[in-house]
Formats: structure tokens, sequence, C-alpha cells
């Protein structure tokens, strides 16, 4: 019974923003994937704000992301402002989903 009591969380849904940006990340259970607009995280351009995008990985390091799949919207504002709502999404998601 106890086991049942402390169940995992199975997916989470969370938001970033930034001015009139904003990004919804959907957070659950995979092998790593990281997709933004239902594009692969190598696609953003320029090159400077893909940085921005990886600094919550860089930071956690790989192995918090090798066991969830992270699927992110994004919408509203202009390039700068839809990296920095990502980036707050992608670490609101890995929040919520490990509950630290």
């Amino acid at each position: 019974m106890a086991a049942t009591t402390k169940e995992a969380i199975q997916s989470v849904q969370v938001f970033g923003r930034k001015k009139t940006a904003t990004a919804v990340a959907y957070c659950k259970r995979g092998n790593g994937l990281l997709k933004v607009n239902g594009r692969p995280l190598e696609n953003i351009e320029p090159l400077t704000l893909r940085y921005k995008l990886l600094e919550p990985i860089l930071l956690l390091g790989k192995e918090r992301f090798a066991g969830v799949d992270i699927r992110i919207r994004v919408k509203g504002g202009g390039n700068v402002a839809q990296i920095y709502a990502i980036r707050q999404a992608i670490s609101k998601a890995l929040v919520a989903y490990y509950q630290k």
C-alpha cells in the first residue's frame, strides 16, 4: 500500500512567460526528446540565443533530461522574448516533474 501512495508524476504541463511571449511545456516520461513547436532544439536560430535555451540543460546535466520528453509550444512576442519564455518553461517543467 505504501508504494501506491508515493507514485511518480506521469506528466506535467507548465508555462513560461516573457513580455507577451508564452511557452507551454508538456513534460512526460520518455527518452530525452526536446522539441520546440515540433522542431528539435538544434534548429533554433540564431545560435547565440540557442545557448540561452541550453542553460537549464547544462546546469542540471543531461542525466536529468535523459528520462523525460519535453514538448514546447510558444507563441507571441519577438524572438528574444520567446527564447526566454522557452527557457523558463523548460526549467519549470523539470522542477514540477521531479517535485523539488
